[in-house]
């Protein structure tokens, strides 16, 4: 065997096990390759003796390969069927050496160990393939129904200390986190606001004490897992109000029992009948009144207090459009967490023997939802973090990692690198909840508030021009063609102009007339609308999430209505 002209060009061995060494090789000599010939000055070369010095054939090994999520169901299928003859074939039988005394009888297997081999194997497998699924579905695979739910009420009502109250009852913000919102909140003379900073988290809202931004936190119980948006209360933030009331599948409803605070926000123009109204137009069909600060020193758990509160709003709610059988009230102290997760005292509260506010959400049937219709998702935001980032409810449909999506109305095409869902990364997203989804074909600058993920075979539909159906509830003019507003549609807002007036319907009789010179209040009417911009857009009958809206001037909300008819599709591509 001659020398070989590099030693890169032999790849090295892999190590043998201990039974194939042979014993009868020669011993290692550094520098010397006893496979080489010896050079013999002017003479033939001669080989070095060697005794049966072989290189077994080794199959080299394929390289193990990270479980890909997307196979993982079928490496489970594959895992579970796999046939006991195979997994015989498949097993090595014992050889006995050449140098071993052994007879024949005692190296083979005895049967009952090769009965228990395929055994172990196919335990490895399911042992295996239960790990690569708890990697994929950290959530334990979806067995928690996932429900968002949004705090609405007048401003200064508790709804933020509820949500921090509830943060801390679930164990979702640690003991240290709420004796430093304590401590800092009591160097600026604000004791009871501490619970309030665990939704409150930017410097403005905890020193004025008003919430600006819609904020989010999560929280499970037994058999649900809930995302909390805590919207503000001030009118001054109502649209993003609406934005937090779009995400929403049900609404708890912030109530104070104080003297003098539950008049100032149910009275005519108080933020406690806006939201409310504001929640039903969104789409929410539950809600749960939950009547706050009943330890005040004002009210002392009074029952009296409690029912002058639901006989004033149970009548407007109705009005608005809940059924009885959908609305809830429970009394509960956001400060000391009384009826929120335990039952209320009986001490302090002998006339209400309900459930506490937790034990009422777990208790709430299951939403329906539509995972297998096509990808619909309305952008709330977006941000960069090592790529574009955007934000917003899977209204239907269900999305997975690596799956390609078309963003409207600009009908870029993008794919999902990665999906959040409640700060973790998970491989599917399903109907109903609140995700954040990293894309690659498309950047921050091209994405805005109000666009929707839509499935590639069957996109949603983007237009200027459409008809509505509108309910005039507060405006103190007439309205004619040429009117303007300001219009929210799931999380779009666009400036909109009413262009004419088809009919009105009276709202007794459904008798229409048509062509009227104008609406105002108190008037349900059809008109055709325009709006400065192309939206995505939908009928209320075909997607209702995508076919509601309000209608807003001068920080007022003027008109609530739905899509009946689309005119016209706008031209592809177009985003202006």
């Amino acid at each position: 065997m001659a020398a070989p002209d590099s030693w890169e060009s032999i790849a090295d061995d892999q190590p043998e096990p201990a039974p194939a060494l042979n014993p009868n090789a020669g011993a290692f000599v550094p520098g010397r390759n006893v496979f080489a010939s010896s050079f013999v000055p002017g003479g033939a070369p001669r080989t070095v003796a060697t005794t049966n010095v072989e290189r077994p054939q080794q199959e080299q090994a394929p390289a193990d390969k990270p479980a890909d999520a997307a196979q993982l169901s079928s490496d489970l299928e594959a895992s579970s069927i796999k046939d006991e003859s195979t997994s015989e074939e498949a097993e090595p039988k014992p050889q006995a050496s050449a140098n071993s005394n052994t007879s024949p009888e005692q190296a083979s297997t005895p049967p009952a160990a090769e009965a228990a081999a395929p055994a172990a194997a196919a335990a490895a497998e399911d042992h295996s393939a239960a790990k690569l699924a708890e990697e994929a579905f950290p959530d334990g695979g979806g067995e928690l129904e996932n429900v968002n739910i949004v705090f609405i009420g007048h401003v200064d009502a508790g709804k933020s200390t509820i949500g921090g109250q509830l943060l801390k009852l679930t164990g979702q913000v640690d003991k240290r986190t709420l004796e430093k919102y304590e401590r800092e909140a009591k160097e600026k003379n604000r004791e009871s606001w501490y619970l309030s900073w665990a939704l409150d988290t930017n410097a403005e809202e905890r020193d004025k004490g008003k919430t600006v931004e819609v904020g989010r936190a999560m929280f499970s119980t037994a058999r649900k897992r809930f995302t909390i948006l805590d919207a503000p209360g001030h009118r001054s933030f109502v649209p993003n109000m609406i934005n937090g009331a779009a995400q929403a599948d049900m609404a708890i409803l912030v109530i104070s029992a104080r003297r003098g605070e539950f008049e100032t926000g149910f009275e005519r123009g108080g933020q406690t009948r806006e939201h409310a109204m504001l929640a039903k137009t969104a789409g929410v069909k539950h809600l749960i009144v939950l009547i706050n600060k009943m330890d005040d020193p004002t009210v002392v758990w009074k029952s009296e207090r409690y029912e002058e509160c639901k006989s004033k709003l149970m009548p407007y709610l109705k009005q608005v459009g809940f059924r009885k059988s959908d609305v809830c009230f429970m009394p509960a102290s956001g400060l000391t967490g009384a009826g929120l997760k335990e039952r209320v005292d009986p001490a302090s509260c002998d006339w209400y023997s309900g459930p506490s506010f937790l034990e009422y959400l777990d208790s709430l049937p299951s939403i329906s939802r539509s995972s297998s219709d096509v990808v619909r998702v309305p952008i709330v935001d977006r941000y960069k973090d090592m790529g574009t980032i955007i934000m917003g409810k899977l209204e239907s449909g269900c999305i997975n990692k690596s799956q390609s999506l078309v963003l409207m109305p600009n009908r870029a095409n993008v794919d999902v690198l990665a999906v959040f869902a409640d700060e973790s990364e998970v491989s599917t997203a399903r109907c109903g909840e609140n995700i954040k989804l990293k894309l690659k074909g498309i950047e921050e600058e091209d994405v805005s508030p109000g666009f929707v993920l839509c499935s590639p075979n069957q996109l949603c539909h983007t237009t200027r021009v459409f008809d509505a159906q509108i309910v005039v509830l507060e405006y103190k003019s007439i309205i004619c063609a040429g009117y303007s507003a300001v219009l929210h549609v799931h999380t779009a807002v666009e400036d909109v102009k009413i262009t004419n007036l088809l009919f009105t319907i009276d709202r007794k009789t459904n008798q229409k007339k048509p062509r009227p010179r104008f609406i105002k209040q108190d008037m349900s009417a059809v008109v055709r609308m325009e709006t400065s911009g192309v939206i995505c857009l939908e009928t209320f009958k075909q997607f209702p999430q995508l076919g509601r809206f309000t209608l807003r001037d001068e920080g007022r909300t003027v008109a609530v209505g739905k899509v009946v008819k689309l005119i016209s599709d706008a031209a592809p591509g177009a985003a202006n």
